[in-house]
């Protein structure tokens, strides 16, 4: 049975969402665009990761309803990629306009049982950083933790740091020309996501799971993705997803070990976003751990501007 919330003037149900529901679908993205505007949804890439996540996630997409209209969102899932179990998520977003109507508590409700089912002890959550949310959370006996933030450039009339000549020995070049065998990318980025800071620790060593996720993602652009090549290597690279309309988004930016120091994720993120502009996109996002220094220093030789924060909070699960 659904969870469910009544009163004389409504009545809120949570259910599991299904990709052939194309209204329900639509209503999650748009939802998400309006509460979460600094990342990128878009129907097709909600019903694609629906349809494509790992059966060791357990991932579901819930729904909150109000007598037909959907009220808010929610992802939930086992961290199946880490080497310490009993580890998930729920990340829940109500419509600004429809919040204090019970659709957020049942979201956390229901992925919570979802989670306990799962085998699930340690529940973590990102929440935005307004008074509102983290007492939210904390009602439900969230403790918080890190900060992130989400930055944003104005592609379009924003000046972006002129192109530079990569030094000798290296090349700059778009994922697009790894498409016929793109396995020294993943190597290069679970190499560079294992050094992210995170309260979860990650085994990045799932080739086929990278190609569903990362290279097939709807919202993936290899064309607008960049690499930084030394000496026939994949050394730093830039990842991009787009809505296929006016937003690009930076997903992850970074560089094999051996390599850093040299300035070659700067080079990759500047040919991304130039070849962004020039593809017509006027706005680019990105996110950033608050505790990341260097790809702070390098957003902001960029100019982007801090345009929200999220706070992680984690529970434990009876």
């Amino acid at each position: 049975m659904s969870p469910r919330v009544t009163s004389e003037l409504m009545t809120v149900t949570v259910r599991t969402l299904r990709t052939e529901d194309q209204a329900g679908v639509e209503a999650f993205a748009r939802i998400r665009h309006i509460a979460l505007p600094f990342l990128l949804f878009t129907p097709d890439s909600v019903a694609y990761d629906i349809a494509h996540a790992h059966p060791g996630a357990r991932f579901r997409a819930l729904i909150a309803e109000e007598d037909g209209e959907v009220l808010g969102t929610a992802q939930t899932g086992v961290v199946h990629d880490s080497p310490e179990p009993g580890q998930g998520y729920v990340n829940v977003y109500v419509h600004p306009e429809r919040t204090r109507r019970g659709a957020g508590s049942l979201l956390v409700s229901a992925a919570e049982q979802h989670l306990a089912s799962a085998g699930v002890t340690k529940s973590f959550s990102w929440v935005l950083d307004a008074p509102d949310n983290r007492a939210f959370a904390e009602r439900h006996g969230y403790r918080s933790s890190r900060n992130a933030h989400f930055l944003r450039l104005d592609l379009a009339n924003g000046k972006l740091p002129p192109l530079q000549d990569p030094p000798p020995g290296v090349e700059i070049r778009p994922a697009s020309d790894y498409d016929a065998d793109p396995r020294p990318l993943f190597d290069l980025d679970a190499e560079a996501s294992s050094d992210e800071p995170s309260d979860v620790d990650y085994e990045f060593t799932d080739y086929e799971a990278w190609l569903r996720q990362t290279w097939q993602h709807p919202l993936f652009s290899p064309e607008l993705t960049s690499v930084a090549v030394v000496d026939g290597r994949p050394a730093a690279f830039s990842a991009a997803r787009t809505d296929g309309a006016t937003r690009y988004g930076t997903v992850m930016t970074g560089t094999a070990r051996d390599f850093r120091g040299r300035g070659l994720a700067k080079l990759a993120k500047n040919d991304s976003l130039h070849r962004a502009r020039a593809a017509g996109y006027t706005e680019a996002l990105t996110g950033n751990d608050a505790g990341n220094g260097p790809m702070i220093a390098i957003n902001n030789w960029f100019g982007y501007e801090i345009c929200a924060t999220e706070v992680r909070y984690v529970r434990e699960l009876a």
